[in-house]
């Protein structure tokens, strides 16, 4: 609606607040009614049934995650019959809440058919009646086939507690090098590949066990140990770890199972579709539940869990490497500041008095140009709120994470907080983009209004609606459902859009910030710049030291987001995130510095670029990461994998550069303030 009004009759924004506001709240609220039941710690007396909860299946090897039951597996309803289960089990395909986090990453929790009571052990039981496959031309066979191999994973929840697999020190010991180390979740099955080629990533030594090359086997059996911890202050027992190991058994007959562990059981061999032969094929899925006692307190039951993590002196090590080189940074900043500029300062303040200082020299050159507008002020200001949105968004989101609000417990909490701060600083970007533009002069409010609510997010929308479209054609639980791109729709032209107009409003009713000095009617003339002072060279060198401070952290969170693992060390994070900020900030301002002393006042657009310009550095390690970190092939998984890399570059660059930008501004402003000028 602001196309079609004046500047002169602009409503007030009480209305458009009101609602926004309620808008958000209802939104926030939603979200975060979806998890609150299972924060609380739960007590479970003997004979209660625990319900075991069915996460996606994902890969190191994919980038699709599929829902639990896109593989055949067995499901509610198909169980054996026993009328001691017959009324407790879950209602068939039944759901759980998820909230919006959850949704964009791709979880998917369903309930499965497991029954387990607490304390009630299980010796070898049957989940359901034979599953039964065809070897050939069968779509869900050739799809559980191809889990095995590309190495996908379980994921189930017992308690909100996630099953953990033990890999290594599984014997435990006294000392804390001794302890188990656990990976989430345990794999579909086992493929070790031909003789030369053969991988035991996946495969543990229970797997491994009479396997030979090229044999592809399934794990049909699960055996649960479940540790409790009993209090005299509660009543009952509370879950305190969950851990399963996964085994492969051919079992003969359903009526006559036997899962003992000692046994050297012949495990369950899974053909390819052209070797085997042509008929069906009867898998058996049984579990086994034992019980545990165990000292930890359900307040410290995760520290199992993020104690198998990375050791905290890498961590370190990241801290240290950064801080050296912002300490480097800042020690050149303050030898400008301190002695160049103050220098340079006094000289051109007593110039009246030397005669050696009548002539102008070096940056004093150009304050008549130093704040000429920039070219394409529009595009930059809308650049500068969306980077500015980022930044704070993300400092509010580390706040959090920091206090602990955002914990591995709250699923998909991270994912949810950031977008609603997103869409809730709509305000802060409108009001930005309209002052910066002001400043610059321009007169067209109306398109920056709309490029700003517009243009970014409608970029990273496109390509994540295009990338949508492929986890949609290829099944997979990652593809965001109808119903969701439109509450995303609804939430960005609902809520961001109209606290974009809001915050547009007060910009463009602020006046325009006040330079120290006026501008010249006519352009000074660029002297020929020397090669270190052309301008792609300072953009390509700005990014360097920024992405030096972040490469190492930066290798931690890729490998969590790509290999499924837990990320909690948020504060190291915070502390690499501050270092980031200084860095770019200072990089940026003595490029700046450097610039203006060769007489070139297009500073505006190259402090912005020379500050993004550690995105370009980003990509290009992630692309390297991809390579050589990952073990993922096919050309989907590589589109998909770019698509993604390309929003989270898209939206490092706006940030970076907004930083780099206000930090110049200032410097800028600051320094020209105090000179004297005839």
């Amino acid at each position: 609606f602001f196309v079609e009004i004046s500047q002169t009759t602009t409503p007030p924004p009480s209305k458009i607040m009101r609602l926004s506001v309620l808008l958000l709240l209802v939104a926030a609220g939603q979200s975060a009614a979806f998890y609150l039941p299972g924060v609380a710690p739960r007590a479970y007396q003997k004979g209660d049934v625990i319900p075991l909860l069915v996460n996606r299946l994902d890969s190191s090897e994919a980038i699709m995650p599929y829902d639990y039951y896109h593989f055949d597996f067995c499901e509610p309803g198909e169980e054996v019959a026993d009328a001691n289960v017959a009324n407790q089990k879950p209602r068939e395909g039944a759901k759980v809440s998820e909230n919006l986090g959850q949704i964009l990453l791709g979880e998917r929790i369903r309930h499965s058919p497991y029954h387990i009571r607490m304390l009630e052990a299980i010796e070898c039981d049957a989940v359901c009646v034979p599953k039964v496959y065809k070897t050939r031309d069968d779509k869900k066979y050739t799809s559980l086939r191809h889990a095995i191999v590309k190495s996908y994973m379980h994921h189930w929840i017992m308690d909100n507690l996630p099953a953990v697999e033990c890999v290594q020190r599984c014997a435990g010991g006294v000392r804390p090098e001794d302890q188990p180390l656990y990976r989430l979740g345990f794999p579909v099955g086992c493929s070790i590949g031909a003789e030369d080629t053969r991988s035991t990533t996946v495969c543990t030594n229970a797997n491994l066990k009479n396997m030979h090359a090229d044999e592809v086997f399934i794990n049909n059996h699960v055996d649960f140990t479940i540790s409790y911890h009993e209090s005299s202050e509660f009543v009952g027992a509370r879950i305190v770890g969950v851990e399963a190991r996964p085994r492969s058994i051919n079992h003969k007959d359903i009526s006559a199972l036997s899962c003992a562990p000692g046994q050297d059981a012949q495990p369950f061999t899974v053909p390819q579709d052209d070797k085997g032969k042509e008929g069906d094929l009867a898998v058996i899925y049984t579990y086994s539940v034992v019980w545990k006692p165990s000292e930890v307190k359900w307040a410290s039951r995760w520290d199992t869990y993020l104690s198998s993590g990375e050791s905290a002196s890498i961590h370190w090590f990241s801290i240290v490497n950064s801080l050296v080189i912002v300490v480097f940074l800042s020690a050149m900043v303050g030898v400008i500041i301190v002695r160049t500029l103050h220098k340079d300062i006094l000289r051109y303040n007593q110039g009246d008095t030397l005669e050696e200082a009548q002539e102008e020299f070096g940056w004093k050159l150009v304050h008549g140009d130093v704040f000429r507008p920039p070219a394409h002020s529009m595009l930059l200001s809308v650049c500068l709120g969306n980077g500015l949105q980022i930044a704070i968004m993300c400092v509010v989101t580390l706040c959090f994470a920091c206090l602990g609000f955002l914990s591995p417990a709250t699923r998909g909490g991270l994912m949810t907080a950031m977008l609603v701060l997103f869409v809730g600083l709509g305000v802060v970007m409108g009001y930005v983009s309209a002052r910066a533009y002001k400043t610059f002069g321009g007169e067209q409010w109306k398109t920056n209004v709309l490029l700003s609510a517009f243009l970014f997010p409608g970029i990273v929308f496109t390509i994540f609606f295009l990338l949508n479209l492929v986890l949609w054609a290829h099944e997979s639980s990652a593809a965001v459902p109808f119903g969701t791109l439109v509450a995303l729709v609804l939430l960005w032209f609902c809520v961001s859009v109209p606290l974009t107009f809001l915050g547009a409003y007060l910009g463009f009713k602020k006046p325009p910030i006040e330079q120290p000095l006026r501008t010249n009617p006519i352009p000074r003339q660029i002297p020929t710049q020397p090669l270190y002072a052309q301008a792609w060279v300072s953009i390509v060198m700005g990014g360097i030291l920024p992405f030096g401070c972040i490469f190492i952290q930066l290798f931690f969170i890729l490998n969590s987001i790509w290999s499924h693992k837990l990320y909690y060390v948020f504060g190291f994070l915070m502390l690499v995130f501050a270092i980031l900020v200084i860095t770019v900030v200072e990089s940026s301002i003595l490029l700046c510095y450097f610039h203006l002393c060769t007489e070139d006042y297009h500073w505006w657009w190259r402090s912005f670029l020379t500050g993004g310009s550690a995105a370009l550095y980003l990509f290009a390690y992630s692309l390297f990461f991809y390579s050589r970190g990952m073990e993922v092939d096919g050309g989907t998984n590589f589109a998909l994998y770019v698509g993604y890399t390309l929003i989270f570059t898209l939206l490092f660059w706006l940030m970076t550069g907004a930083l780099a930008f206000t930090g110049c501004f200032l410097f800028i402003q600051k320094i020209y303030s105090v000179i004297k000028v005839d």
